[in-house]
C-alpha cells in the first residue's frame, strides 16, 4: 500500500506539475501578447502624436484682409540661421512648457519688403521688446532691420509704434515709426553701451586651479578673464574705441530719424539716464503718450472696427513671412489662389549660415560651427552643378583653428569654381574673419565686429585643487621628455610651453599673410592693423578689412549680379531645418535643457554660467584659437 500510494502521489504531483506548467506558459504568453499589442499600439499612437504635432507647423497660412496692418511683435530674438525647430516652440507651449521665440532675419526683412507693395497692408504695427538669445538681435543684424523699415516707410504707409520699457535695441528700431507712443508709466531705458567681462582668476586661485597661455597680438586679450582680475591696457583701448564707434551709429541714426540737433541725444541720456515718459516727450524722442488700450482703439478705427468687438484687423509678421517665398532678387506675397510655377532661373544662390562659435568636430548643437560639417557641407555645394554662387554669412567670435582652416579650405576650393560672396553680421572676428577671406567680395555693416586677427593658446591645470583640495596625487611613468605634455594635473614646463609658443606663433604668421595675399594689403599694413584687435566694420572698411557697406540682401544681390543670375534665381539655405521628429528627440533630451534663474542675483548666475560653458568649446586638438576677446557683450 505504501508503494502504490507513493506511486499515486508521484502521478498527481506530476499531473500537477504539467498543470502548473500550462498554466505558466498560458499566462506568459498571453502577457507577451498582451505587451506586444501595448507596444505595437503605443508606437502608433506615438507616431499619429508626432504626425498632429508636425501638422501644426503645415497649418493653412493665416488670411491677410484687405486694410489690414502687419504687426511686428519685437519679443524674441532675431537670427541669421533658418529656424532649425520650426513649430517646436508651439509644441512646447501647447504641453505646459515654454518655447523659444526666435525670427530668422532674412525672413523679417523680407516681409518687411513685401508688406510695403502688399495692396491688403494698410500699414505697420511695431510692439514688444528685443530679448537678444545666443548670437541674435546683435546691432547689425537690425541695422538691416532697421533699414527694411526705413524702406516700408518710403512706401507711404504709417508705421505706428508703442513702447512700455523701451532699451536701446527697442528705441533704435521704433524711431523709425510715423507715429511713436510710449505707456505713461513707461521710460526710454538707453543710458549708453557698456562693456562688463568676468574675471575668473581670483576664484580659480581660491580652488588652485591653474591657467597658462601663450598668444600673439598685444590686443588679443581673449585669455584675459582667466589670467588677470581687469582689462589690460590694451584690452580697455581697444573696447573703448568698438563701443565708441558703435554707440555714434546708433545716435546718429537715431537723431536724423527724430529731427534731433547732432549730439542732443547724448546730454540726454548724460542727464536723464532713466528716461520717464513725460522727459521723452519733452525732448521730442517720442511723438505722445498714451496707454495701450487708446492706441488698439485707434487701430480699429484705422482698419474699419470701429465699433467691432474684434480687434483691429492684422496679420502677424511671422505668419505673414510665411507666404514670402525665399528665392529671388524682390520679395513678394505669394497668392493663395494661384499656383507659383516661378520664372525660370539661370542657378541657385546658396546661403550658408556661420553663426555661433567655431568648433571642431560634427556636432549639432545651435549656436555652434562645427568645422567638419560645415566643411563637409561646402564641399556638397562645390559639386552641385546648380548652385552658381555662395553667399557666407558670418555671425560669429571664432574659435578652434583647425576648425576655422578646415572651413576655409573648403571656401578656398569652392571660390575656384563659384562666386563666393562674404556677409558679415554682428560677429565676423578672428577665426570669423579667417573664414571670410576667400571670397570675391566682403559686406558688412558699421556695428559689425571684426578683426582680432591673433591667436593664442590656454592650458589649464588642476594640481593645487587635486593635491590641496581634494588630496589627490599622481605620479608619471613615460617614454620620452613630453610625452605628458597635454596632462591637466600639473602645470607645463618652460621647455613645453615653448613648444606651443612655437605653434602659436606660426599659425599666427600664416594668418597674417593669408590676410596680406586675400585682401592684397602690405604685409607690414597686416602687421599694424592685426595684433589681435578688435574693429567696428566702420573702421574695418576704412583699414581694407571689408570692401563695403550692405547687408546680407547688398550681398546676395552682388552674388547674383557677379554670377549673371538676373533678378528671378532661386535660394537654397544651408543649414537646412531639420525634420520635427529630429527636433521631438532633442526637445526630450535632458542635456538640452537650460535652467534659468530670475532676477538680478539670477542674471549673475546666468552671466557666470554661460562664461564658464566658453571653456567647454575650446576643442581644438592643439589647443590652438584664433576667437574674439571673451564674449562682448553690448548692453
Amino acid at each position: 500500500m505504501t508503494g502504490r500510494g507513493s506511486l499515486f502521489a508521484g502521478r498527481a504531483r506530476g499531473a500537477a506539475y504539467v498543470r502548473d506548467m500550462k498554466n505558466f506558459f498560458t499566462s506568459f504568453f498571453a502577457s507577451l501578447t498582451a505587451l506586444v499589442v501595448f507596444l505595437v499600439g503605443g508606437f502608433i499612437l506615438c507616431l499619429l502624436f508626432i504626425g498632429a504635432i508636425a501638422a501644426m507647423g503645415k497649418k493653412q497660412p493665416a488670411t491677410v484682409q484687405d486694410g489690414a496692418y502687419l504687426v511686428f511683435d519685437l519679443s524674441g530674438s532675431i537670427l541669421d540661421t533658418p529656424s532649425q525647430n520650426e513649430g517646436m516652440a508651439e509644441f512646447l507651449e501647447a504641453f505646459g512648457g515654454e518655447g523659444r521665440h526666435a525670427m530668422q532675419l532674412r525672413q523679417v526683412t523680407r516681409a518687411l519688403e513685401a508688406a510695403a507693395g502688399d495692396k491688403s497692408i494698410k500699414g505697420l504695427y511695431l510692439t514688444g521688446s528685443v530679448q537678444p538669445m545666443a548670437y541674435g538681435s546683435g546691432f547689425a543684424a537690425l541695422k538691416e532691420v532697421r533699414a527694411a523699415l526705413e524702406a516700408f516707410k518710403v512706401s507711404g504707409k504709417p508705421i505706428k509704434a508703442y513702447l512700455s520699457y523701451a532699451s536701446t535695441r527697442d528705441f533704435y528700431l521704433a524711431s523709425t515709426a510715423t507715429d511713436l507712443t510710449l505707456d505713461p508709466y513707461g521710460a526710454v531705458l538707453m543710458p549708453g553701451l557698456a562693456s562688463q567681462p568676468m574675471f575668473y582668476v581670483g576664484a580659480f586661485e581660491k580652488f588652485g586651479i591653474g591657467v597658462q597661455v601663450t598668444r600673439v597680438g598685444k590686443y588679443k586679450s581673449a585669455v584675459e578673464p582667466y589670467t588677470r582680475k581687469d582689462m589690460s591696457p590694451e584690452n580697455r583701448e581697444q573696447i573703448q574705441k568698438l563701443i565708441d564707434d558703435v554707440w555714434q551709429d546708433l545716435t546718429v541714426t537715431i537723431e536724423g530719424a527724430r529731427k534731433l540737433p547732432a549730439g542732443a541725444l547724448q546730454k540726454i541720456v548724460d542727464t536723464k539716464g532713466f528716461i520717464r515718459a513725460d522727459a521723452a516727450l519733452q525732448f521730442k524722442l517720442v511723438d505722445r503718450v498714451a496707454y495701450h488700450d487708446e492706441v488698439l482703439a485707434e487701430l480699429k478705427k484705422v482698419t474699419g472696427r470701429k465699433d467691432s468687438d474684434q480687434p483691429f484687423k492684422q496679420i502677424n509678421l511671422k505668419e505673414y513671412a510665411k507666404q514670402v517665398g525665399g528665392s529671388g532678387l524682390v520679395a513678394k506675397r505669394a497668392n493663395p489662389d494661384k499656383i507659383e510655377l516661378g520664372a525660370a532661373s539661370k542657378g541657385k544662390v546658396a546661403i550658408v549660415y556661420a553663426e555661433g562659435e567655431i568648433v571642431d568636430g560634427s556636432g549639432n548643437e545651435e549656436g555652434h560651427v562645427y568645422g567638419a560639417k560645415t566643411a563637409r557641407m561646402l564641399r556638397e555645394i562645390r559639386q552641385d552643378d546648380s548652385i552658381k554662387a555662395v553667399v557666407l554669412r558670418v555671425n560669429s567670435p571664432g574659435g578652434s583653428v583647425s576648425a576655422s582652416e578646415a572651413i576655409a579650405r573648403e571656401l578656398s576650393l569652392l571660390h575656384k569654381e563659384k562666386t563666393v560672396v562674404v556677409s558679415m553680421g554682428t560677429l565676423a572676428a578672428s577665426g570669423g574673419y579667417w573664414i571670410s577671406m576667400h571670397s570675391d567680395r566682403i559686406f558688412a555693416e558699421p556695428t559689425t565686429i571684426t578683426g582680432s586677427i591673433g591667436v593664442f593658446g590656454m592650458f589649464m591645470n588642476f594640481q593645487g585643487l587635486m593635491n590641496d583640495k581634494l588630496g589627490l596625487t599622481f605620479d608619471t611613468v613615460k617614454t620620452g621628455k613630453f610625452a605628458d605634455a597635454s596632462t591637466v594635473t600639473r602645470p607645463k614646463t618652460p621647455e613645453e610651453l615653448a613648444i606651443f609658443q612655437e605653434s602659436v606663433d606660426w599659425v599666427y604668421d600664416q594668418f597674417l599673410t593669408k590676410v596680406a595675399k586675400s585682401r592684397k594689403l602690405d604685409r607690414k599694413v597686416v602687421e599694424e592693423i592685426a595684433q589681435g584687435r578688435v574693429w567696428s566694420g566702420s573702421e574695418a572698411l576704412k583699414l581694407g578689412l571689408v570692401d563695403e557697406m550692405g547687408g546680407l540682401a547688398a550681398a546676395i544681390k552682388y552674388a547674383a549680379d557677379k554670377a549673371k543670375l538676373g533678378d528671378s534665381f532661386k535660394v537654397s539655405e544651408y543649414p537646412h531645418p531639420k525634420q520635427f521628429a529630429e527636433q521631438f528627440a532633442e526637445a526630450l533630451d535632458p542635456r538640452r535643457r537650460e535652467q534659468s534663474f530670475g532676477g538680478p542675483v539670477g542674471l549673475l548666475i546666468n552671466e557666470a554660467t554661460e562664461e564658464l560653458k566658453t571653456l567647454g568649446k575650446f576643442n581644438d586638438p592643439r589647443g590652438l584659437y584664433a576667437r574674439l576677446p571673451f564674449d562682448l557683450s553690448l548692453r
